[in-house]
């Protein structure tokens, strides 16, 4: 999904005359508390280290180690706003010493393996093959991961319908049918590299509305008190085509599924 966030321009607007950016959100992506508390406690018992690719801000990382107190994590992500931002959170809450935001690629990674690997929407930070089959090179990925008897979390998006035509032509550029696997086949994708589907779930319509509008939120507010600013028609064009995708385009058409796997032997 694309930052709506407006950056400033060579002119010499300030980043404090900007909106704030994804304050919102407690996780990038249609995750509830209450879905992440159940993902936390089947996952923490046990786990000694956490590896979180793509991992954003960390949150869920962040409470797994509130939950492991023995535990020690390493969160790997681009982009050096978000890593400040959980590093500021894991200060915060006493975490600080047990967890490292470290800016790099998650591609050919050699920070596992780990006892729970979290890929929460990044599988594409995982491989360079072009959808559907960096589905399955992340997945493989992911297997060299993790240590025998851990847990990976993988969220991942999937179809829930074949979108129309006219649904791909609202979504981002070069959006197409094959671009997804159907759940089913998601799951299979995950035996095929050799795991065992503990648990399946799907993030609900509620999670993704809550999700949707909280990405949007912050800019939403500032372009109604400053629909003079200069940035403000380039900031609206954008806004308005990232939602017009969504409400015409993948709304309803995909899903995030949330696996839990366990690694065979």
């Amino acid at each position: 999904m694309t930052d709506t966030t407006p950056s400033p321009a060579s002119g010499g607007t300030a980043a404090s005359d900007l909106p704030p950016r994804l304050t919102r959100l407690t996780f990038h992506g249609p995750l509830s508390a209450a879905r992440a508390a159940r993902l936390v406690e089947r996952v923490a018992p046990g786990t000694g280290s956490v590896l979180d690719l793509g991992c954003g801000w960390g949150e869920l990382l962040l409470r797994v180690l509130e939950a492991a107190p023995g535990a020690t994590g390493v969160g790997v992500d681009l982009s050096a706003e978000d890593l400040a931002r959980g590093h500021a959170a894991a200060k915060e809450r006493g975490l600080a010493e047990r967890v490292s935001f470290v800016e790099e690629s998650a591609t050919d990674t050699t920070r596992g393996p780990a006892d729970l690997v979290l890929c929460l929407g990044a599988s594409h930070a995982l491989s360079s093959t072009e959808p559907p089959g960096h589905t399955e090179a992340a997945l493989r990925a992911l297997r060299g991961l993790v240590n025998p008897g851990g847990r990976v979390v993988l969220g991942e998006g999937f179809w829930q319908r074949t979108p129309t035509s006219d649904e791909l032509s609202a979504m981002w550029p070069g959006a197409h049918a094959g671009e997804h696997l159907y759940l089913g086949d998601l799951v299979d994708a995950a035996i095929a590299a050799d795991f065992r589907p503990v648990w399946v779930e799907t993030a609900s319509a509620e999670e993704w509305e809550e999700f949707e509008s909280g990405y949007r939120a912050d800019v939403e507010e500032w372009l109604a008190t400053h629909p003079g600013h200069p940035l403000a028609a380039e900031t609206r064009e954008k806004v308005d085509h990232q939602r017009s995708g969504w409400l015409r385009g993948y709304r309803q058409a995909l899903g995030i599924a949330y696996l839990t796997l366990m690694p065979v032997g």
